[in-house]
């Protein structure tokens, strides 16, 4: 906005005035005073002499804001200022507030001691606040002598006591005066009452900004596409909100993200509506009467497809599958992050996006992959703005800096806290150059592992413990997360093992290591159901080659153990068993030269299986108990 002191009220308001004009038809019904604003085209009134100003400002005692004055030479008063003040006041009409709503009680009342600047303001403005509504629906105007710029003009409050946010703050006069000109707008376009067709100069300009922003978006210029897409959302222009609505969710603002005015549009709906009924299911709480309203103007068969998705989303069976070559590649990126390549995914994603085309005009870049339950994990904002600072459908431009990647490599990170604090006690294991079925398979009973489909590990223990049907006291059939761990390892993984029993364990390592190597750690240093406790075996060829055990204060070993293992080197004299932990995942990394994906391990969705007992049979004699429940 320009200067306020500066605007040229009179173009601004004539342009305004034939723009109310022309959105009337000749047969509506009207007052007599509107009827002769619409012939002749002018909302305001006759401009107030300088001299009526000074006497208004010697009544009230103040000098008004420049920008104030200033309007009031070209029209003393106004009609229609946006779509709920039929009239502000002139001159003569313009008086303190002075609480004539009797709501400076109301706030004052609800204050808190520790109240902000902010909140001290809005509830002492009923006093203090200068009235500039005559006429309106539920609506307050003040201007506040007290909220004063170094140029002199006065800030403008709207209170409208319907809306959400019932205060809204406008820096001066001239700034209210055209957020009122873009309510009338946001208004008329948005009506369907058989009054002519809005269109007019500002509408024209406005939708030839938003093809530039549509092109600006599509050559990775998001920042600028978003201000003009903003900028005609708040005039109401027809798919502005939904266009910017691409942008936002893409940023990780999701709240009021609905696609307006394109998502109902069958051509976009494909690639739209995954995100937004993902969005809904993680919060609708089973309440699923807000979907439709939030597809309002969408055909039934529209309607009936988004609640098939949300059943797909909710299952975690949504698959997104473009077509053509970035179609290719997101299978790709599907078949990394099942696997636990998670960066790796986002790579071949982002690197894929020159080959994305658009759906249609008003497709700005791909989000249905946000809502696949494999994809939809890579997403962070950091990432959305690299996918959005791209160019992609055919347009040019310098590709941005990667995003950096979400797994730190190595084992380390096991020894900090995961995002729930729940890691105390972990296991893994290794085995080189097996793909991740093989080693479910050697590491399962019997014919071989059944691999449930990608879900959380928490998501997976729980489904687990809901079908399970027996509980043994001896026996200990793990349940791990499954994935590659770096150049030619997989692993196996469990964040939420039983407890560790130093007499009856017996390591996989062996039984899995048949022509490899296989690696198994059993760490509980920070277990807080028991005593600390760490456990390294290494084998080969099916024999062990190496182990030790850290239990009970004191470390049992066997084999030959390589200097850079060696328990002795970091069960020394030991105040506190946790801090071994980091050195001790750093020097495993560094011995095989394999790292598990955190990302993938935390936040990711992996597959899942049953392994064998981790524990040996219970000896003659040793009692144990088996519940069934039926």
């Amino acid at each position: 906005m320009a200067d306020s002191t500066a605007f040229d009220w009179r173009p601004f308001l004539l342009r305004w005035s034939e723009e109310w004009a022309d959105s009337l038809s000749d047969g509506s019904t009207r007052g007599e005073d509107d009827e002769a604003a619409r012939q002749a085209r002018w909302l305001g009134f006759p401009a107030a002499s300088e001299e009526r100003i000074a006497a208004m400002e010697q009544r009230l005692g103040l000098r008004m804001p420049p920008s104030y004055r200033e309007f009031l030479k070209v029209s003393d008063g106004w009609r229609h200022a946006g779509g709920f003040v039929r009239r502000l006041a002139g001159a003569e009409e313009v008086s303190w507030h002075d609480d004539r709503s009797e709501l400076a009680a109301v706030f004052e009342r609800f204050l808190k001691e520790d109240a902000g600047p902010r909140e001290r303001r809005e509830a002492g403005l009923w006093r203090r606040g200068l009235q500039l509504d005559a006429e309106s629906q539920a609506t307050h105007v003040l201007m506040d002598p007290e909220d004063v710029d170094e140029d002199g003009e006065w800030a403008v409050y709207t209170w409208t006591s319907w809306r959400t946010t019932p205060f809204e703050r406008h820096a001066n006069f001239t700034a209210f005066m055209e957020a009122m000109h873009r309510e009338f707008h946001g208004l008329r376009a948005r009506r369907d009452d058989g009054e002519p067709e809005f269109v007019n100069g500002t509408t024209r300009r406005l939708d030839a900004w938003m093809e530039e922003a549509r092109l600006e978006a599509l050559s990775g210029d998001w920042e600028r596409a978003e201000k003009t897409l903003d900028e005609a959302s708040g005039y109401g222009r027809p798919r502005a909100t939904g266009l910017g609505d691409q942008i936002r969710r893409l940023l990780g603002r999701t709240s009021s993200v609905f696609f307006e005015g394109v998502v109902t549009d069958p051509r976009y709906a494909p690639d739209l509506l995954p995100p937004l009924v993902a969005e809904h299911a993680a919060h609708s709480y089973r309440d699923d009467s807000t979907l439709s309203y939030r597809l309002r103007g969408a055909d039934s068969e529209l309607v009936s497809g988004a609640y098939a998705m949300l059943d797909q989303v909710r299952s975690g069976t949504y698959r997104y599958a473009p077509t053509g070559p970035f179609g290719e590649a997101v299978e790709r990126a599907r078949e990394l992050a099942r696997w636990g390549d998670t960066d790796g995914a986002w790579r071949t994603l982002v690197d894929a996006l020159p080959l994305w085309e658009p759906l249609g005009p008003d497709h700005l870049a791909p989000l249905g992959w946000v809502a696949d339950p494999l994809l939809g994990p890579l997403f962070t904002p950091e990432r959305g703005r690299e996918l959005l600072s791209t160019p992609r459908g055919g347009r040019m431009g310098e590709a941005p800096p990667p995003a950096a990647g979400l797994d730190p490599g190595g084992l380390a990170w096991l020894s900090e806290p995961d995002p729930s604090n729940n890691r105390a006690s972990y296991r893994f294991v290794l085995v080189e150059g097996v793909e991740p079925e093989e080693l479910a398979d050697r590491l399962a009973d019997g014919d071989g592992a059944v691999l449930d489909e990608p879900m959380t590990f928490w998501e997976a223990h729980h489904r687990a413990l809901r079908n399970r049907r027996e509980f043994s006291s001896y026996e200990d059939r793990a349940r791990m997360a499954l994935g590659r761990a770096g150049a030619g390892w997989s692993f196996a993984y469990d964040g939420d093992p039983a407890s560790f029993d130093p007499r009856r364990f017996v390591s996989p390592a062996a039984a899995v290591s048949a022509g490899t190597r296989a690696v198994v750690v059993w760490s509980g240093v920070r277990e807080w159901r028991g005593e600390p406790f760490f456990h390294l075996s290494v084998a080969r060829d099916g024999a062990e080659e190496y182990a030790f055990t850290y239990a009970d204060g004191g470390v049992r070993r066997s084999g030959e153990i390589p200097r850079a293992l060696d328990p002795s080197r970091f069960f020394g004299d030991l105040e506190d068993a946790a801090e071994v932990e980091r050195p001790l995942l750093e020097a495993v990394a560094g011995e095989f030269d394999a790292h598990l994906p955190r990302h993938a391990l935390e936040i990711g969705r992996l597959h899942t299986f049953t392994t064998r007992s981790w524990t040996r049979p219970p000896a003659h004699g040793e009692a144990y108990a088996v519940i069934r429940m039926s």
